[in-house]
């Protein structure tokens, strides 16, 4: 069983050989598709642009953000029927890596969405 990683989509490639998707619902400023080296681009499970805005990436609105966005997921099919099965089906061969474009590395919606994925996957968290 291969990883499943975050990575900031403006960092060089670290590894190319995992399977690559942007989770950003907006195409991240100053970055060319054939730099992204992108295998798919799942905008519909970024967090809405309402809650995208109210975040604003304030980290003392991060618990909420964090309660809201997975409120979101809940009711999102491109989330259970698309991304759970895109990781299920790549972990096994080789590393799966979201993309996000946010800054900060430790709050963002990549983060909850790796733990949740872990989570309902039951994958080893490394």
């Amino acid at each position: 069983m291969m990883e499943l990683k975050i990575e900031r989509i403006y960092t060089n490639p670290v590894d190319l050989d995992g399977y690559r998707i942007l989770v950003d619902r907006i195409w991240p400023r100053g970055i060319s598709k054939e730099n992204a080296h992108l295998d798919k681009w799942l905008k519909e499970v970024g967090s809405s642009t309402e809650l995208r805005k109210w975040f604003g990436h304030d980290v003392a609105r991060y618990p909420e953000f964090k309660e809201r966005y997975l409120a979101e997921l809940t009711n999102n099919p491109v989330y259970y029927n698309s991304l759970k099965a895109i990781v299920q089906s790549q972990l096994p061969s080789q590393n799966v890596i979201l993309l996000y474009g946010a800054k900060d590395e430790e709050h963002n919606q990549a983060v909850i969405l790796a733990d949740k994925l872990r989570k309902d996957l039951q994958l080893a968290i490394k």
